[in-house]
């Protein structure tokens, strides 16, 4: 069964739907979607590692978890549902903003994401689904400084900017700039 994804304007609003696979073909089409912060007792980040599975960003390290919102079900549902799926958590998450971002993976697909960014708190047992995530760390978001401008390097990691996916560092620009003011 095909993955059908709510296409938006540039105000949110649902304009139509259609797959996956043609809202990411080329440039891709606006849709709508989510990915989720979730912060320990000690103000850590969860941040985890796409699976070699994925046809987007194999391999690169993510949010806590990032998803589609589907068709009847809010922003804040589709980040408890994927949670559960990728991490075998459950935390009440909280909107906290939402941010459009378009970026290529090669010549043939991209994201084009109207992106809703909730936050959420957890401190339990982390229990990745292979299929999605192959790894997972807390890391410190203020030590060093991360920053989606620059390249981000967690804990001595000698990765270049290819190993983060692209709304992982603007999510957490966002979040930087929305936790100052």
């Amino acid at each position: 069964m095909e993955e059908i994804l709510l296409v938006v304007n540039e105000n949110d609003e649902v304009i139509g739907r259609e797959t996956r696979e043609k809202c990411h073909a080329g440039e891709g089409l606006l849709h709508r979607a989510i990915t989720v912060f979730l912060f320990n007792n000690k103000g850590e980040l969860l941040i985890t590692q796409r699976s070699a599975f994925k046809t987007l960003w194999p391999g690169g390290w993510d949010t806590s978890c990032s998803t589609h919102v589907y068709e009847g079900e809010t922003s804040v549902q589709a980040g408890e549902r994927r949670l559960l799926q990728e991490l075998g958590i459950t935390s009440t998450l909280k909107h906290l903003l939402t941010f459009h971002y378009q970026v290529r993976f090669n010549e043939r697909s991209s994201e084009n994401e109207m992106c809703a960014l909730l936050v959420g708190a957890y401190d339990g047992v982390v229990s990745p689904n292979a299929q999605e995530v192959s790894g997972y760390r807390w890391i410190d978001i203020n030590h060093p400084p991360i920053r989606a401008n620059r390249r981000m390097d967690f804990q001595g990691s000698n990765e270049d900017d290819h190993g983060y996916t692209p709304w992982l560092k603007i999510a957490l620009q966002k979040y930087l700039e929305y936790s100052t003011t």
